[in-house]
């Protein structure tokens, strides 16, 4: 089936998806910040994560299943199919390379699907705070 919305349509509706501040992103923040975890937002680290602890080397992701192809919810689609492919694959390798990279200047790196906020968002803190504490505990040592 081909699309149903001209060039011009579908290039604003594709440049209206947003990038940063998305909901399960800030519900996440909400609930870190009213457990009295602080963080950054702004920051030059390799992906730019969504979340960063500086002080315990902690970066935090939250990764959307179409855009970083969720193992249990993403589903390829039906047309263009070789240049979306092409797309999250490449959005895949550089969310490796970037944890690579973050991993071998010594920070932590926590990704956290969208699907698992949505689901349960007080599980999601919950695995965000372990990371946090257990960096807590090592840097305490």
């Amino acid at each position: 089936m081909s699309d149903v919305l001209p060039p011009e349509q579908r290039s604003y509706c594709m440049s209206q998806i947003k990038g940063k501040n998305t909901k399960p992103e800030v519900a996440l923040r909400k609930a870190l910040w009213g457990l009295g975890y602080r963080y950054r937002i702004r920051n030059r680290l390799p992906g730019k994560p969504d979340l960063v602890f500086p002080s315990l080397r902690t970066a935090v992701f939250v990764d959307g299943c179409f855009w970083h192809k969720c193992p249990d919810h993403f589903v390829q689609p039906k047309t263009r199919a070789q240049f979306w492919l092409d797309k999250i694959s490449s959005n895949v390798a550089r969310d490796q390379q970037n944890n690579e990279s973050l991993i071998s200047k010594g920070w932590q790196v926590v990704r956290i699907w969208e699907h698992e906020i949505k689901e349960s968002l007080e599980h999601a803190a919950a695995c965000v705070i372990e990371v946090l504490e257990k960096q807590r505990n090592s840097i305490l040592l």
